[in-house]
């Protein structure tokens, strides 16, 4: 057994370390570069290094999971012995051997040492079995076709013919011939393994002619392939040659059709007379200009703009006002009021046979349908609808367009509405008009102030158009979350319809007859799961998993139990048919989520329950306040914003004046200090309808009577003790009604508002009409 540096050699038998190749092969009579990396194969370098610089190189069969380490029967048997000539250790740690090829050998048997692989081998040289004529022959016909396969492969290098004069002996040549023809490694080492001389040339010589047909094929589709393009692009010279001289002489055919394609469209369009003097004045500036100018691709855009928005007169279609109203239930539930205002348009449109653009503005919270009711009122009408929403929007070229000046500049989201719609009567939906902002390009709502006047929009001018455009048959529609922040100009222009949220009944029936269906399809699941709920499995996902104004988290919660019901299906748990009761409820969904419990169920002093209104719907406000021991302080906590601090500071006021009516000490600001809290802190809150409540949590804790825990208030207050009117009512009674409380006390100057509020809403409410702060304090506390 032989140690580590210590190898034997018997001129035709031997042991040496081995570098396993990849990819590549070593024949004997070539000098070959190798980059060593693996540590096994670093290891065998540094070993032959050390003793007489022999090392054996095989080649790896295929890349296997054993790269780093392969196993013997990974490796070739026919391999070379070699001489390393050069070393170059790397920064890397590899080495870059230079090594020349000796010997053919056959390995015995590797033979692995814990750094690296030996093997015992045995020199076989090729035999030639053929006479020395033959060889010869064989050789001179080998050696005239190898060059001209050289020749023809680009990748091999001239250079790689010298040697090919040089060489007399056959098998240098076809060692030499082998090491550098292209070919895949495992047909290399078959013709290597070969031990019959004459056979092996033989083999190769087939290889190389079939190569140099290839090649020659090769040669024939680029030379086809050349010429081809050779002659296109000597085409397109001579027609850009031919159209330089038609420029020279007149038009280009594509200029002359494109021009004539413009004359007869603006000769069939109903323009307008402002329009058709634009149009034909920049089709005389088209017809002068060369196709290569910047110019006239933006004349070209600018004609095709005005040629396809639409400009023949609407036909009024005859519609039924009994359809239209089944359109707008099949749709929505409830909305009357909103329906109502709609049919008393259509009729008037039906019996006056005239179109009038109406300007309607639906306000409400988020998910009680705003949107979706202006594709049924399109619908009810046979009319194109088209959608753009204004959120975000801040600059006033969006509304009107840009100048021509400007590179890109377009038409304004409001003439490619109507060019979108391709008639001169859709119904626009502009879609969240409170959200727009304004910064220093411009106010986007003050652009919407022509267009949405129906004295003004017969002349809408868009700034990239430059003449005026009639909107005046469009019936334009708005949605908003709020009124606040739409400006008071713009507002004036519409009217406004308030779509308040939606009532658990209106809430269970909307489930029912449109969610369930939706989802199901949405899902594409109709008629593959039949899936129904009790009623009062509906009324527990309302009040317990929902809390919103509208029905958008109800559908998101409908869905999440039609996922679920569909896995338990597909699992075989449950049947085809199912039935969604109470019980089943934390199963789907989860422990509820909103339990009401911060509604105070108990008599207190100094807690009252207030109402808010936001863009989300009515929420119930509570209101605490505790007295200490100071000189007369007024905290306010819990983000209110500026007016809710006056209203507070108005009751504050209040309490002092009248504090002798209601046993209250006439020095109290002398020495105690109020602290006004309203929980959820991270919430801002305003607005001045916390008045009464704020009066009434003062005067409770001051005179130390407890307040009525099942009653909800409403309302600004004045010094001098009236209450004004507060907005939202709809909103916040639906908000009293889903936190059970029976009786709410709003201002009396409301009353007209009241009358307004579906019946449903106010069923089970004992409301309260109050005009003066004694009024409420009375009611509200207990004697």
């Amino acid at each position: 057994m032989a140690r580590k540096g210590m190898f034997v050699n018997d001129n035709n038998y031997g042991l040496y370390p081995v570098i396993p190749l990849r990819n590549t092969i070593v024949v004997p009579y070539t000098i070959t570069p190798l980059l060593v990396g693996r540590d096994q194969s670093i290891g065998a370098a540094e070993a032959s290094l050390v003793s007489d610089k022999k090392i054996i190189c095989v080649t790896q069969k295929h890349q296997t999971e054993y790269d780093e380490s392969p196993k013997a029967k990974n490796l070739y048997r026919i391999g070379t012995l070699c001489t390393i000539l050069q070393v170059l250790k790397l920064p890397d740690g590899t080495m870059r051997l230079l090594v020349e090829g000796n010997n053919r050998i056959l390995v015995e048997r590797f033979y692995k040492t814990k750094d690296y692989l030996n093997a015992y081998f045995l020199k076989i040289d090729k035999i030639l079995s053929q006479s020395k004529v033959e060889v010869e022959a064989l050789l001179r016909s080998f050696k005239k076709a190898f060059r001209q396969y050289v020749n023809l492969n680009k990748s091999i290098p001239e250079e790689a013919l010298i040697p090919l004069s040089e060489t007399t002996r056959p098998e240098e040549f076809f060692y030499y011939a082998l090491a550098n023809m292209q070919l895949e490694i495992e047909k290399k080492q078959q013709l290597f393994e070969i031990d019959d001389l004459f056979e092996s040339i033989s083999q190769i010589y087939r290889i190389v002619v079939e190569e140099i047909q290839i090649l020659k094929l090769e040669y024939k589709i680029d030379g086809t392939v050349k010429t081809r393009l050779n002659k296109l692009q000597k085409e397109y010279y001579l027609t850009e040659q031919l159209k330089a001289i038609h420029k020279e002489l007149g038009l280009t055919k594509e200029e002359r059709t494109d021009l004539l394609d413009f004359q007869e469209k603006i000769k069939k369009a109903n323009l307008s007379e402002e329009a058709r003097k634009k149009a034909e004045d920049e089709l005389k500036r088209f017809s002068r200009m060369n196709t290569y100018s910047p110019e006239y691709s933006v004349t070209h855009t600018y004609l095709t703009w005005i040629l396809d928005l639409p400009w023949d007169e609407p036909k009024l279609k005859e519609f039924d006002l009994g359809t239209a109203q089944k359109i707008l239930d099949e749709d929505h539930y409830g909305l009357t009021k909103v329906k109502e205002r709609i049919l008393e348009y259509l009729a008037v449109v039906q019996l006056a046979k005239k179109v009038k653009g109406q300007i309607l503005c639906f306000v409400g919270p988020p998910g009680v349908g705003k949107t979706s009711l202006g594709k049924s009122i399109a619908r009810a009408m046979d009319r194109k609808f088209v959608r753009l929403s204004l959120g975000g929007v801040r600059d006033e070229a969006e509304i009107r367009g840009h100048r021509r000046t400007y590179v890109g500049s377009l038409p304004g989201v409001i003439i490619q509405s109507m060019k979108k719609a391709g008639t001169c009567n859709p119904l626009i939906m502009m879609d969240e008009i409170d959200k727009m902002s304004m910064d220093f390009r411009g106010d986007p709502a003050s652009a919407l102030l022509e267009v949405l006047d129906p004295e003004q929009n017969n002349s809408f001018r868009d700034h990239y158009l430059d003449f005026e455009y009639d909107l005046s048959q469009v019936i334009f529609i708005t949605t908003a979350n709020t009124l606040t922040s739409i400006p008071q100009p713009l507002l004036d222009r519409m009217e406004v319809i308030e779509l308040p949220g939606y009532t658990a009944f209106e809430k269970i029936n909307i489930a029912t007859g449109h969610l369930v269906p939706k989802v199901l399809k949405e899902h594409d699941l109709k008629g593959k799961i039949e899936l129904s709920y009790q009623k009062t499995a509906l009324e527990k996902i309302i009040k317990l998993y929902t809390r919103e104004a509208g029905v958008r988290e109800l559908e998101r919660q409908i869905a999440k139990i039609l996922r679920k019901v569909a896995k338990k299906f597909i699992e075989g748990k449950i049947r085809k048919k199912v039935n969604i009761k109470n019980s089943d409820l934390e199963e789907f969904l989860g422990i509820p989520k909103h339990l009401y419990s911060e509604v105070n169920r108990k008599d207190a002093v100094g807690i009252v329950t207030g109402l808010a209104w936001t863009m989300f719907g009515g929420e119930t406000l509570q209101v605490e306040i505790v007295k200490v021991k100071g000189a007369g302080k007024l905290k306010l906590t819990g983000q209110l914003g500026s007016v809710m601090q006056e209203s507070a500071e108005a009751a504050y006021s209040y309490a002092r004046l009248h504090a002798k009516k209601y046993g209250i000490g006439e020095d109290f600001y002398k020495k105690f200090d109020l602290h006004l809290h309203i929980p959820e802190g991270a919430i801002p809150k305003d607005g001045p309808s916390a008045g009464i409540t704020i009066i009434t949590a003062i005067v409770s804790v001051l005179s130390k009577k407890k307040v009525k825990h099942n009653l909800a208030m409403t309302g600004e207050i004045t010094l001098s003790g009236n209450i004004l009117p507060i907005g939202g009512l709809a909103e916040k009674l639906i908000a009293v009604k889903r936190a059970k409380i029976k009786n709410v006390i709003i201002p009396k100057k409301n009353e007209p508002n009241l009358k307004e509020i579906q019946e449903e809403i106010k069923k089970g409410l004992n409301v309260i009409l109050v005009d003066k702060v004694e009024e409420v304090l009375d009611i509200s506390l207990r004697k």
